[in-house]
């Protein structure tokens, strides 16, 4: 009874933790770029109370007899499916379609990754034009270095194209190339990537090293820009509501449980009087 207390316990423990992971979903449902996250359980060491042995005949009887000791969380994973592309006004907002990421330099100058494409334009500490996110970080190119804006040129005149090559238009109607492009980088396994607040990630030895898409020339899908859309999360409110309906039950089950062994233990400790 006292094994069957523990193990409710780490049922309620790791159900907790799934109700914790589908409640940040719905909290980041309009969160941009937003990926949502599912939790995976792996059971707990196994006892074992019988061995193979022979019954009271002598016939041989092979199968054991072993009883879990509960359940953990074995991780939370991240689903990086493509979400909506929803029409915004501002037009530096730009959405990946594909699986390529962003590189931000963050303030420790550390260089993170994220979808959301929320961007506009800042002045840095040289008075230079830098193209950021709604965070105020760096977005940075193909080479690794910030994304600046030439004197002269209107911010609301410039355009990127599906590349993620940047250009503005001119007084007289011309449209120049800047000879900056947006960096868009994959990964070999995005879900191992670790995330940071902010909605951005960092690279892990997990996730592999980061590619891009510019210079590499391995067999891979380049992802494409749009301008004036922004990534939606790819949260499914309906689903999350089901899946916190089931942690919900499993949770109470667990509680029952509790409630069930504690009784029986009440029972057994009181056949001595």
């Amino acid at each position: 009874m006292l094994r069957s207390l523990w193990t409710a316990a780490s049922g309620m423990r790791a159900e907790q933790v799934g109700v914790d992971t589908i409640s940040n979903n719905i909290a980041n449902v309009n969160t941009v770029g937003y990926k949502t996250q599912n939790t995976q359980f792996k059971t707990l060491l196994y006892q074992t109370l019988q061995s193979e042995t022979t019954t009271a005949n002598g016939e041989p009887k092979p199968t054991t007899a072993q009883v879990g000791l509960g359940t953990r969380v074995a991780s939370i994973n991240a689903s990086f499916s493509q979400g909506a592309l929803l029409a915004n006004t501002n037009t530096m907002a730009c959405a990946i379609e594909g699986k390529g990421f962003y590189s931000v330099q963050g303030v420790d100058q550390e260089v993170y990754y994220t979808r959301d494409g929320d961007f506009g334009w800042s002045l840095d500490a040289d008075g230079a034009r830098v193209l950021t996110n709604s965070s105020g970080l760096k977005i940075l190119d193909t080479q690794g270095n910030r994304i600046t804006l030439p004197a002269g040129a209107g911010a609301d005149s410039v355009s990127v194209g599906k590349n993620g090559a940047i250009a503005y238009r001119q007084a007289d109607g011309t449209t120049v190339q800047t000879g900056q492009i947006l960096g868009l980088y994959q990964f070999p396994n995005p879900v191992g990537l670790e995330k940071t607040s902010g909605n951005l990630f960092q690279e892990s030895e997990a996730s592999g090293e980061p590619i891009n898409e510019a210079t590499t020339n391995l067999p891979i899908t380049r992802s494409t820009v749009a301008q004036g859309y922004l990534e939606g999360s790819n949260v499914n409110v309906a689903d999350e509501m089901v899946n916190l309906i089931i942690s919900q039950r499993a949770y109470e089950l667990n509680s029952k449980a509790i409630t069930t062994s504690d009784s029986m233990l009440e029972t057994a400790n009181g056949l001595k009087r």
